[in-house]
């Protein structure tokens, strides 16, 4: 099969790349620049690279026909924010391609009313990332059930990694937490430190997308969460990444209003916007249909990402 990949270099490309050169597939990228993989692999020699700007061809409407010109089986868009965006690819690939795969996200559901959170249960999301992926599942699953367009969407969850900073039990991406338990003091939480964060590996996710196109019969016109098997929350986050530093919790907490007095704005921003969601998404779809199985919890992927970091001097311990 001839695979095209939209937003290669990224976190997920860079595992789901080498899978799909390994699977025997002919793959061909498309960046807007000369971005590196995060990790490197000899597959990437097999590649055909393309560096298109997205961007400034939907601009003119030329986007969705430079990626049909290609003439791939399989388009994986791992970069599409907004209808728009994909209306005009879908437009364009309509009776031309034979899987079309959507990278979404866990946000679209907004707040949960219920955990763990299935897939299709009633969404509110809130924010304009959230609400434009929400709105591109809906069109793309009506595009699949009422035109027969060969939809899937992935959501992935707090994507984590070598190469990434990860989402801290904070709720934020400030690295001086990490730092801050590794020393064993005293890390202050909002609330309770119940809310949740959902991470996922983004090997994980690469795994979910091939196997969502070995599974064309039961992925087509569905959508599916590519989380770790459970969700943390941020005092277990936080409690169990200072027993891996070799420490005891040292934990305080406090309403978020007054949480957020000592917290730069940028960090008191990104914890409300990850706490007010709250995801803890359910797997069980995906097992079911997809036969997904994730390799990594959340704190092994963590983990990861963690001991990455503290090898390039980004945390201190």
């Amino acid at each position: 099969m001839r695979v095209l990949v939209i937003g290669a270099t990224g976190h997920v490309g860079t595992h789901l790349v080498p899978r799909l050169v390994e699977a025997g597939h002919d793959v061909v990228t498309i960046s807007r620049g000369a971005a590196k993989p995060y990790t490197a692999s000899r597959a990437w020699a097999f590649v055909d690279q393309r560096q298109i700007d997205r961007a400034a061809m939907e601009r003119t409407g030329a986007f969705g026909q430079a990626v049909r010109a290609l003439k791939a089986d399989i388009v994986i868009d791992m970069i599409c924010f907004t209808l728009e965006s994909a209306e005009q690819l879908v437009t364009a690939l309509a009776g031309h391609v034979g899987h079309f795969l959507h990278t979404g996200t866990i946000w679209t559901h907004g707040y949960p009313t219920t955990v763990p959170t299935r897939e299709e249960v009633p969404k509110s999301p809130f924010g304009d990332y959230g609400i434009q992926k929400a709105a591109i599942e809906t069109y793309l699953l009506q595009q699949a059930r009422l035109q027969g367009f060969p939809a899937t969407i992935i959501h992935p969850g707090h994507i984590v990694g070598t190469g990434w900073a990860p989402l801290n039990p904070a709720g934020n991406f400030n690295l001086q937490v990490f730092s801050t338990l590794a020393r064993g003091d005293t890390l202050a939480l909002p609330n309770f430190g119940l809310e949740t964060v959902h991470h996922v590996h983004a090997d994980d996710v690469a795994a979910m997308f091939m196997d969502a196109i070995a599974h064309w019969n039961a992925s087509i016109g569905e959508s599916f969460h590519a989380v770790s098997e459970q969700a943390l929350t941020l005092r277990g986050y936080a409690e169990a990444m200072s027993r891996w530093f070799g420490r005891e919790p040292n934990l305080t907490f406090a309403p978020f209003d007054a949480w957020a007095v000592g917290q730069t704005a940028e960090d008191a921003e990104a914890t409300w916007e990850h706490i007010a969601r709250s995801p803890n998404c359910s797997i069980a779809k995906a097992a079911h249909l997809l036969g997904y199985t994730p390799r990594y919890t959340s704190l092994q992927a963590v983990q990861e990402s963690v001991g990455w970091l503290i090898g390039k001097g980004l945390i201190k311990t």
